[in-house]
């Protein structure tokens, strides 16, 4: 069986979707967040994340974000799996902060 491929979009198509209202979860874990994550992202370490899909709206699609996109893409189509539009993060946190763009620390 062949994987569907998921959406996937860059830090410049992040911050418009953020604009719009978009929800962002990171999937990292409570010390990688802290340490620097895009503003508004929800945190939700990717070992919750399938007992907490509840938690999420599934009339917005969910923007995942971790490091680099690795992480995130795993867990875009464990959403994805559920019934959720997901869209992962290319290059992650990493990929947002390179370019530039204002980024939160701590936990909120």
């Amino acid at each position: 069986m062949q994987e569907t491929e998921l959406p996937t979009i860059d830090a410049a198509a992040l911050e418009a979707a953020l604009r719009e209202g978009a929800q962002l979860v990171d999937v990292r874990e409570r010390a990688e967040y802290a340490a620097g994550h895009v503003p508004g992202a929800r945190l939700v370490p990717m070992g919750q994340l399938p007992a907490r899909l509840g938690e999420l709206d599934r009339a917005r699609p969910v923007h995942l974000v971790c490091a680099t996109g690795n992480r995130s893409g795993a867990m875009a189509r464990v959403v994805a799996a559920a019934g959720f539009e997901a869209v992962n993060v290319e290059g992650g946190t990493q990929a947002w902060i390179s370019s530039g763009r204002a980024v939160e620390r701590g936990l909120r």
